[in-house]
């Protein structure tokens, strides 16, 4: 089997693959630390991914899988607590039901009148993805940088998770670029995410630095920093965490979410397409794969 892609949907669908006994040899363009993926903040929470239906299912499977991966500090996986902070009530969140122990938010910022607070997954993402990307190779699996103009022919199943580069392997003009760009500032002792989700807004911490975004900036293309929006999140976030006003800056990153009106997993022939997750890859990650096993399975 020949998977497209290596970011993470790519490489959580060449390791269930692998688990489940069939080769799998996976090529990509841009090696995992390249991709959209080594980008992202991380936070488990399914933004930008359509429908609700299927994205619930698939980012309740994969909040059980990273949980579980949290025990293991190689993966890269915290389980940290957090707040989404709302500017009116609301009813509970469409996706209520995959997490354990949502609760009303108390002890909002200025200027917000409703939240939730839950404890989630948020992934070290360079380190997940060296993890699986050892994963992929200690199963057996192969990672080779090729640039393909076209999906791979012949008898091979073929599975694509190649994001963005759908628009060319796929003939998916349905495909576009929502760009996000956040600001990476020093680690000050930050434990719990803050999330504004109309903004979007939100700052993780990570171990060794916090991330702070964002943008949603649909069709735009450009990967270079901007700093006039650099200033802007920053304002924005402040909100959220005054505390970061004084935190050092360390770099700016640019991520091109992969976004479509539905997330594409299906099968056509030889190939199962897996692509579309928006601002939601890390969130539907193992949700999809596995059903990406299944239905690879289901053609042996």
């Amino acid at each position: 089997m020949i998977v497209v892609g290596a970011g993470v949907v790519g490489l959580t669908c060449a390791a269930r693959l692998l688990e489940a006994g069939h080769r799998v040899d996976v090529v990509a363009r841009d090696l995992p630390r390249e991709t959209t993926s080594a980008v992202a903040a991380a936070l488990w929470y399914p933004y930008r991914a359509f429908p609700p239906d299927r994205v619930a299912a698939w980012a309740s499977r994969t909040f059980e899988v990273l949980e579980q991966l949290s025990a293991d500090d190689a993966t890269g996986v915290r389980m940290v607590p957090g707040t989404e902070v709302l500017a009116e009530p609301r009813v509970q969140p469409w996706w209520a039901a995959a997490v354990p122990g949502l609760e009303r938010a108390t002890g909002l910022p200025p200027g917000y009148d409703d939240g939730w607070s839950f404890t989630t997954p948020v992934v070290e993402m360079p380190v997940h993805l060296d993890w699986l990307r050892a994963r992929v190779l200690d199963l057996g699996g192969t990672l080779t940088r090729l640039n393909v103009r076209g999906l791979p022919e012949g008898g091979d199943l073929v599975v694509n998770c190649s994001g963005l580069g759908a628009r060319l392997l796929g003939a998916d003009l349905s495909v576009t670029p929502v760009r996000g760009q956040v600001v990476v500032l020093e680690q000050w002792g930050l434990d719990r995410w803050w999330l504004d989700s109309a903004g979007p807004t939100y700052v993780v911490p990570l171990s060794g630095h916090v991330v702070v975004g964002g943008t949603d900036e649909e069709g735009d293309w450009s990967r270079t920093p901007s700093p006039e929006t650099a200033t802007a999140i920053l304002e924005r976030a402040a909100r959220l965490v005054p505390e970061l006003a004084g935190a050092r800056v360390l770099r700016h990153r640019v991520g091109l979410r992969p976004a479509r009106p539905a997330v594409r997993l299906e099968r056509v022939g030889r190939v199962v397409h897996c692509y579309g997750h928006g601002g939601a890859g890390v969130t539907l990650s193992w949700g999809c794969a596995d059903e990406v096993a299944g239905l690879a399975e289901a053609m042996a």
